[in-house]
């Protein structure tokens, strides 16, 4: 067995069970049915579109049924879904499209713009259009998915090792890598998720972040599928339509990052909401402030977790029991069931109990590597473990803390991003020598970028020109919110810019 086969098994065991609730169309769905469009995906990409193992397709599009559809039905087929990010800009999307080459790229109608600014820039065989996107000469999703056949593709040999999904994730190099998702790892992540985090058939999950994300496509939404359970997916965030749909589609266990939660608390409606029919809430993508579980677990009478994973080495890493979340209120927990954790010094040595050291993750829930990467690949993949470049510590009831971060980055309102990235763009404009950016707390998004600028001689530039230089360079939560100039960074002897000394200078 493996990952595509989840929707075939589903369809045989629950034929009739509801397995997701579209709020969008207000249409839901069977696991019957759900089966029977990754069926009909899959025929008609492989018969209307040469698709076949190992060939890429790529989507641009908001939430919608069309993700789930893809993700099942080229799993069956063996080929590979690599979403798109539509917060990133044309220019930052035609990179990841000239390096994964998809066969078929996939539009929704908000981004047709976009497509048509990188239109000349890549080379895509086969283009359709969802939802009646206006996109010259492509064909209709929804007519070749319904005129599809819909029985069981034939299938290829698929190997656990094969890879399933290309999700990017921000380079510390400037450039988007793209980890490489196998099959292994989607089923493990859902096994290690269901036996960890203790899913049933019962539990009912929305999905509000995008379905681009890893958070959207496998925090709950394949586990709950592996555990029978059911799906409640949204198009986009809406703070005070989110919170109704918890209570009105009785949802059990439902994952946020802290600004979202921070927004449910500002909430007119939060004082008045029942949530005695959540099992648990869980925030990941950045730390959560250990105020604001309190704050949510005493005001809500609710259990309220930190989570901690990786694109690549899946979204759901730690687990603890809903007796010690609030007890342990700053720790992510303790590792899933069937994986292996190291925390190790810069030697590779393992590091005693209440030592900082880099966190290091094996198990079969580890990816593939990055796509035409081999450089990035070896770095990160050494003897089986992964180094996730994070650091962390671990307490003497072996609960696991994450202490800060050895990659250059930010994270803010969930997203990473990678000051090398936003640095190179700054170093593209004329008037400046060099640039360096540190993350500036921030009550909303938990941080945000602040940048240092050193001009070259005898040229100036303002901080609003250099912000208008990143529009349709950056997407728009890359962009710093700060921009603060000095005669000369500090650097140190090895040429390094030394960033704690700017984070005294600027951060008080």
């Amino acid at each position: 067995m493996h990952s595509a086969d989840l929707p075939t098994k589903r369809a045989n065991l629950t034929p009739d069970r509801e397995a997701l609730y579209d709020l969008t169309s207000g249409i839901r769905y069977t696991y019957a049915q759900l089966n029977l469009r990754a069926n009909r995906a899959a025929n008609f990409l492989r018969e209307k579109y040469g698709v076949e193992k190992g060939d890429r397709v790529s989507i641009l599009a908001h939430n919608s049924i069309a993700y789930v559809d893809l993700l099942f039905g080229l799993g069956k087929i063996g080929a590979i879904l690599a979403p798109l990010n539509w917060r990133l800009t044309s220019r930052e999307l035609t990179y990841i499209v000239n390096d994964c080459q998809p066969k078929v790229l996939i539009v929704g109608p908000e981004f047709v713009s976009v497509f048509d600014e990188m239109r000349d820039a890549i080379n895509v065989e086969h283009v359709i259009s969802l939802e009646g996107a206006n996109v010259s000469g492509a064909e209709s999703y929804e007519e070749s998915l319904n005129q599809a056949e819909g029985s069981e593709p034939m299938r290829p040999v698929i190997e656990a090792d094969d890879a399933y999904c290309i999700l990017y994730t921000s380079g510390t190099t400037g450039r988007p890598k793209g980890a490489i998702l196998p099959h292994r790892q989607i089923l493990w992540n859902a096994i290690n998720t269901v036996v960890s985090w203790g899913l049933s058939e019962k539990d009912v999950s929305p999905i509000l972040t995008p379905m681009f994300h890893s958070g959207g496509l496998f925090v709950f939404l394949v586990p709950l599928f592996y555990a029978g359970g059911r799906i409640v997916m949204s198009r986009s965030f809406d703070p005070d339509a989110s919170l109704k749909l918890i209570v009105d589609e009785k949802c059990t266990v439902i994952l946020g990052v802290p600004t979202l939660f921070q927004v449910w608390m500002n909430s007119p409606q939060f004082s008045d909401i029942d949530f005695s029919h959540v099992h648990f809430f869980i925030s990941g993508g950045a730390p959560c402030p250990p105020s604001l579980i309190e704050a949510w677990s005493k005001s809500k009478g609710v259990t309220m977790r930190q989570g901690y994973g990786l694109t690549e080495v899946g979204v759901n890493c730690f687990s603890m029991t809903d007796e010690d979340a609030l007890r342990k209120r700053g720790s992510v927990g303790k590792p899933i069931f069937h994986s292996q954790m190291r925390l190790v010094d810069e030697d590779g040595n393992d590091v005693s109990v209440g030592k900082t050291g880099e966190l290091i993750i094996a198990g079969p829930h580890v990816c593939a590597g990055y796509w035409n990467n081999p450089e990035a690949t070896a770095e990160a993949l050494r003897d089986g473990w992964f180094y996730t470049g994070d650091m962390a510590r671990v307490d003497e009831e072996g609960y696991y803390y994450i202490a800060g971060r050895f990659k250059d980055m930010i994270i803010s309102g969930g997203e990473n991003v990678y000051a090398a990235e936003v640095e190179a763009v700054f170093r593209e404009h004329a008037a400046v020598a060099d640039a360096a950016l540190i993350g500036q707390p921030d009550e909303k998004w938990g941080e945000v970028g602040l940048m240092i600028v050193a001009c070259k001689p005898n040229q100036s530039v303002s901080a609003e020109e250099l912000l208008r230089f990143c529009q349709g360079r950056l997407a728009k939560y890359k962009t710093p919110k700060r921009v603060e100039f000095v005669e000369s960074l500090p650097y140190s002897p090895y040429g390094k810019v030394m960033k704690a000394e700017l984070r005294k200078m600027f951060l008080k």
